[in-house]
């Protein structure tokens, strides 16, 4: 009641509440001072107030709204309207409830604007509804960032790597060629390979692309547990099979009965969890702790590890069984320092997913710099790659990335460049020269140069804008 009566002007106060009136004298500032726009209608669905940041948000004046009906900002989730003796009523007023929902309203422009929106009744003393408040929180910004992230990543998908996975590199073809065959096997699956590679992308992406798809992907790291506790997340237990089970749990198996689960860091499994296991492989049913009904298990696995199991089956610390068991595709992740090719393509897609998200107005990677990342041994893989642009984009306050905005491991000095088959371009030289060769290629012909390229026709247009190419590329119209 208090609000309504500062928006309102009502006087619903006794002259004995001082404590109120204290609070209604100053209550305007404090709803001013939110971020979110605060709109408050009468029974007839009339703007009666809004705070200063409803204003900022729609562009509309608190002049041009008050009086106006509420739907002059076209919200596209506002319940079915009706007119009932020539008042304007919405569907807020018929359930007496909003939940909080995602919205779209229209500003003052015309302009789409995206938000969070939420509704209460206003009720007097005595439960009448006298009008209701709303409040909206502009997300315009976070939607488009999420867009134009969600259409780079399938730009990317389609022009330099594999579902997600960034590559032209012979070795990572090969990988690729690798998981789309195992995608349509049910046999284990192993990935070697450094720590930082993108082991669990890897397997993400088997699973996306294969008959299991539709069903879980669970994950479980195997060096993160203990013995007891590992075998208990595997493969759940029931009450009272050990101190603290105080009720049945299911495991992860059963989780992901159906689809796949991935097993990271499997070299660190203990020897006793690696005979349940095998049992698991063989016989496809597994035993919570502490009974013994067997459980059906319809799961393929896929684990990765970055060490040397063949070294720890000589040492006794790995099953020789259970290794030639989970060893049946196996599949080895090159470290980045033997797939430099693959730099600029991974530096071009952390620096714009990066961009996106601070929105700091850099525009570029200096040549230097790239030369830098080029020559790097990067001993921490393409993990150790996207902190460095994470730093960098820290140090770099504006302009373009130069060598001293990277990290003091990767830039100390001169090296010397290792072999690669890209030279070290600005991101946007790079972008131009391959479209240029594209279009040499298809004889200037935009729609095959989309086909080699993987994108859209429009794409390849809006790139020959922005590089300013015309037609002295000879482009032909399809």
């Amino acid at each position: 009641m208090l609000k309504m009566t500062i928006f309102t002007g009502a006087r619903a106060l006794t002259g004995d509440d001082m404590a109120a009136e204290e609070l209604d004298r100053y209550w305007m500032t404090v709803v001013n001072t939110i971020r979110d726009g605060i709109m408050i209608v009468n029974t007839s669905g009339a703007i009666v107030s809004v705070n200063q940041a409803f204003e900022a948000i729609t562009g509309f004046r608190r002049e041009e709204l008050i009086g106006k009906p509420c739907d002059i900002l076209g919200c596209d989730v506002c319940l079915q309207k009706r007119e009932t003796a020539g008042h304007h009523w919405c569907g807020l007023f018929e359930t007496g409830q909003m939940s909080t929902c995602r919205c779209t309203i229209r500003g003052k422009g015309g302009n789409l604007i995206h938000a969070i929106r939420n509704g209460s009744l206003l009720q007097d003393n005595n439960g009448n509804v006298i009008g209701a408040v709303g409040t909206i929180t502009d997300v315009t910004e976070l939607i488009e960032k999420n867009d134009q992230l969600e259409a780079f990543r399938r730009e990317l998908q389609s022009r330099d790597g594999f579902h997600g996975i960034i590559g032209v590199s012979p070795a990572m073809r090969q990988v690729f060629d690798l998981m789309e065959n195992a995608a349509q096997s049910d046999a284990p699956v192993i990935i070697f390979g450094e720590s930082g590679t993108g082991k669990e992308l890897i397997s993400r992406a088997i699973h996306d692309i294969g008959a299991r798809r539709e069903q879980p992907f669970v994950k479980v790291n195997c060096a993160s547990l203990t013995e007891s506790l590992l075998e208990s997340e595997l493969f759940g237990h029931v009450r009272g099979a050990y101190t603290g089970a105080y009720k049945d749990r299911v495991g992860r198996f059963e989780k992901a009965n159906g689809g796949d689960i991935f097993l990271d860091e499997i070299g660190d499994l203990p020897l006793s969890t690696q005979v349940k296991l095998l049992r698991v492989l063989e016989e496809k049913v597994i035993e919570r702790v502490g009974a013994s009904t067997p459980i059906p298990a319809d799961v393929r696995i896929i684990s990765a590890t970055n060490r040397d199991l063949l070294q720890l089956v000589d040492k006794g610390a790995f099953r020789k069984d259970f290794y030639f068991r989970i060893n049946v595709i196996p599949i080895h992740l090159p470290p980045l320092k033997n797939r430099r090719e693959d730099i600029p393509l991974l530096a071009e897609s952390f620096f714009r997913s990066i961009l996106l998200k601070t929105g700091k107005p850099i525009e570029g990677v200096d040549n230097e710099a790239m030369e830098a990342l080029m020559a790097y041994s990067w001993p921490g893989n393409v993990r150790e790659l996207k902190s460095a642009f994470e730093y960098a984009f820290v140090t770099c306050r504006g302009g373009v990335i130069q060598p001293h905005h990277l990290p003091s491991t990767i830039y100390s000095g001169k090296r010397r460049p290792g072999p690669a088959t890209r030279s070290p371009l600005n991101l946007k030289e790079i972008e131009k020269q391959e479209l240029l060769d594209a279009l040499e290629q298809c004889g200037g012909n935009q729609s095959r140069a989309a086909e080699v390229l993987g994108v859209s026709r429009v794409t390849v247009w809006n790139r020959m804008k922005r590089h300013g190419i015309n037609s002295t590329c000879k482009i032909e119209v399809a």
